[in-house]
């Protein structure tokens, strides 16, 4: 058992390590009325990607005001809705990605009067983040070391993936960044020799107009 020990401890600091790099996001944040606020998350194809939100109620007790409700739409790199919901004080999304991109969840309230500011509740979680673990050891009817190992396999797929990806969006930069240069050499030397058509036509006139009036 002591020979053990050792290996088990050094899996879960590894856990806690790759799970501080898992994407996901969670945070709470103010809407004054007749606002919109945007969140944007990078996501790669076919990744696993799960949301929900809530609105805080500004008292501790009695129903959530109908100035507090707020309008939800979650939307593709391409403009593609994936959730909506309007005048709600709640919801949750989940998708698989089919655009590698950024994702856009915009929230909205009403302007009203007197103004409102609006807490939001919100938990954006993607990849390994997204899986409900739970649920899986419950279905596969596995121990708690071997969850963990299945936690630390798909962490360590996930970050796989993700490196791949960001090479692939590193070479479309630079393909960009070349296409970029490529046309504007080409801008520069159009300009160049625009600029020197125009200087060369001002001489023949300036000479022309010389000869004419016979000062040459």
């Amino acid at each position: 058992m002591a020979t053990k020990l050792p290996a088990m401890v050094v899996m879960m600091m590894a856990l806690v390590v790759l799970a501080s790099v898992m994407p996901g996001r969670s945070l709470r944040f103010d809407l004054q009325s007749g606002s919109t606020k945007c969140i944007s998350e990078d996501i790669k194809m076919d990744a696993m990607a799960v949301g929900k939100y809530s609105v805080i109620n500004p008292s501790d007790s009695g129903p959530l005001p109908e100035a507090y409700r707020v309008t939800v739409r979650v939307t593709s790199p391409y403009g593609n809705n994936i959730h909506f919901g309007d005048n709600v004080d709640s919801g949750n999304f989940a998708f698989t990605s089919v655009e590698a991109g950024d994702y856009l969840a915009c929230f909205w309230t009403p302007d009203h009067k007197p103004p409102v500011t609006v807490t939001v509740d919100f938990d954006w979680r993607t990849g390994v983040a997204a899986k409900d673990w739970p649920s899986v050891a419950k279905k596969g009817q596995i121990d708690v070391m071997e969850l963990e190992l299945k936690k630390l396999y798909d962490t360590v797929t996930s970050i796989h993936d993700e490196m791949f990806y960001l090479r692939e969006r590193e070479e479309q930069m630079q393909d960009m960044n070349r296409a970029t240069n490529s046309r504007m050499a080409w801008l520069s030397f159009l300009s160049l020799a625009v600029c020197l058509s125009v200087a060369g036509l001002q001489l023949w006139h300036l000479k022309t107009f010389f000869e004419r009036k016979k000062l040459l």
